[in-house]
Order: structure tokens, then sequence, then C-alpha cells
């Protein structure tokens, strides 16, 4: 990155912040990663009674919804950063394996562009970073 963009961009962080400060002072210290972890995985059995049998008896298994779930939110794009960390989540609780994540979510660069992709792998990765850490 360049020294102008950097600065350009701490610039929005800084108007951003004083805008959150402005609304509701208690905006200004807000962690949006730290609200995910109020937000436990489910587990694949439960996974597949509310999405899998509940929804749609016939139709698609818990794996594959949630497959789904991270193309969709894949091309939302940056608006949707935690959203798609749990999914992730979620998907790996329910069977799907990383390959699976990341062919999913490269397919929506035709959709969402370059930049949701490449952000929405960054993402997928920190989740499979926080798996192995957890062995």
């Amino acid at each position: 990155m360049s020294d102008a963009f950097t600065k350009l961009f701490q610039q929005m962080l800084a108007s951003g912040q004083e805008m959150a400060r402005a609304f509701n002072p208690g905006l200004e210290n807000f962690d949006p990663k730290a609200f995910e972890k109020l937000i436990p995985t489910m587990s694949s059995d439960m996974m597949e009674m509310w999405f899998g049998r509940t929804f749609n008896r016939e139709g698609l298994d818990a794996k594959t919804r949630m497959l789904l779930t991270i193309g969709a939110l894949t091309v939302q794009g940056a608006i949707a950063e935690p959203q798609l960390r749990l999914a992730v989540r979620h998907a790996r609780s329910a069977g799907a394996t990383q390959r699976e994540i990341a062919e999913t979510i490269w397919q929506m660069s035709m959709f969402g562009g370059l930049p949701a992709m490449q952000k929405a792998l960054e993402m997928a990765q920190a989740v499979f970073a926080e798996e192995d850490d957890g062995k």
C-alpha cells in the first residue's frame, strides 16, 4: 500500500470512529469479533434438524445449505465478515472440508468479484487456523 492510501485509510477510520462516538459513545470501542464469541457453533445434528429436515425434509442437507450460505455471504463482501466466519465454522461442523469451502468461495469470484473472494478466503483461512490452534 502506498503512504497516501494508508493515510487516507487512517483518516477514514478516524472519521468512522468519530461518527460512532457521536451516535453512541459505547460504540467507539465496539469489537465485532468479540460479538462472534457470544454465538457458538451448532452441532451438526442441530443444524441438520433445523436447516435440513425442518425446512425441507426432502431437500438439501445441512452441509450443502452452509456451503450455499458461504457463497451468498462471499458475494456480499465486507459487510458480512462476522456472518461469513460463523458460516465457515458451521460448515466445518456440518462436515464440509476446507477444500469444499475454498471451492465455494472461489466459485463466487464470478459474481462478487476478486476482492470479495480474496477477503472471504482470508477469513476462511483464519477460521481454519483457529481450528488448528485448538487441536
